[in-house]
């Protein structure tokens, strides 16, 4: 590929393509290995795994590439109190699990950000790159990061946010646009007011920041790459692109959800964990927003915390009627492919894309 960005040389990587982290499932030691393999940069989001299954994960994925990856975890959030209305939420969920035999939902009695718990753990993982999102890291956990010689990207979905993340020591900043799929990463403002376009957010981040750029949101082939390239960006990160490979974490149903998706059926929901994410309109977005007030969702932690027996059901049996199908707007564009194929086939769009300009 024709390429060859600060931030790749950096990373040691012959394509500028990072596979996002996708915490819940949606990545797996496989398909973050096989990522890297093929000259990207591979990432694991281990927020909701126990330490003992991210030290299992990271030991998984060095065994199976010798080249850069990363990990990703949620900056550390202050858990809100226990709601102490939450008749409506319970019930919605109630009824939308009978579907699938899911067990009664109960809130637990309490929740622990769950940083503390396995930031050690990413400090030990082998990782180059240790990403986050949700907000910014706090000072030594910066400096410990940079002791080990790992770079740290954060999340932005606002210039002003990418300039808060420079200045708390991030090596680069994933802009990441409306389209994107999954959880808005937003941090400072409203979550509406920050839904920009990653073709407006991109060039703005690169003019607001000297640390390299990412872009993130609705990229799924070579076109996508080589336009986030023209726009300053030193790579991509794509997500929704990899949850059709062989390797990728989720059920089938999920797969093929996103492989029957158009760009239109996807909305932005608290339905699922109580934070604003993309995923493919599904019933039970409609039942626990009807008319899309999310009123009776519980904040996060608590929703998601609420939902996961369903969702954990809903899997076994199949329904993507109650799954969160996480994915961004350019689900239309979803193929199936081996991670290692679809690398390949992004390197020769990618080419194509950027000759085609100069011819």
């Amino acid at each position: 590929m024709p390429v060859n960005t600060p931030l790749m040389a950096r990373l040691g990587l012959t394509s500028p393509v990072i596979q996002a982290p996708m915490a819940g499932g949606g990545d797996t030691p496989q398909l973050a290995g096989a990522v890297s393999e093929a000259g990207g940069l591979g990432c694991m989001g281990a927020t909701y795994l126990t330490p003992e299954a991210f030290r299992d994960a990271a030991a998984t994925v060095r065994g199976r590439t010798n080249r850069a990856f990363g990990v990703n975890l949620f900056a550390p959030q202050e858990v809100p109190p226990r709601p102490d209305d939450a008749g409506v939420a319970l019930a919605t969920v109630t009824e939308a699990g009978s579907a699938v035999d899911a067990p009664a939902p109960e809130l637990p009695e309490t929740m622990a950000d769950p940083f503390a718990r396995n930031f050690p753990v990413a400090l030990d993982s082998g990782a180059k790159v240790f990403s986050f999102t949700f907000g910014l890291l706090p000072e030594d956990a910066v400096a410990a990061l940079k002791a080990r010689g790992m770079i740290v990207m954060g999340t932005a979905t606002t210039p002003t946010e990418a300039i808060a993340l420079e200045r708390s020591g991030v090596d680069a900043v994933v802009a990441q646009g409306a389209e994107a799929g999954g959880h808005r990463g937003t941090f400072v403002g409203s979550f509406e007011a920050a839904m920009i376009g990653t073709m407006s957010l991109v060039p703005q981040v690169v003019n607001a920041v000297s640390v390299p750029v990412v872009a993130s949101g609705g990229i799924m082939d070579g076109r996508g790459i080589a336009a986030a390239l023209a726009l300053g960006a030193q790579a991509v990160q794509m997500g929704t692109a990899f949850l059709t490979c062989d390797e990728a974490g989720v059920p089938a149903c999920y797969k093929e959800a996103l492989l029957s998706a158009a760009p239109d059926q996807t909305r932005v929901t608290r339905a699922f964990s109580g934070r604003p994410a993309r995923g493919v309109q599904n019933r039970f977005m409609e039942a626990m927003e009807p008319g899309g007030d999310a009123s009776d969702v519980l904040p996060f932690p608590w929703q998601n915390a609420l939902t996961r027996p369903m969702r954990t059901a809903a899997a076994r049996a199949g329904d993507a009627g109650l799954l969160s199908l996480w994915a961004g707007q350019g689900v239309g564009l979803a193929r199936r492919r081996t991670a290692a194929e679809l690398m390949a086939r992004l390197a020769e769009e990618t080419e194509a894309a950027i000759s085609g300009i100069g011819g």
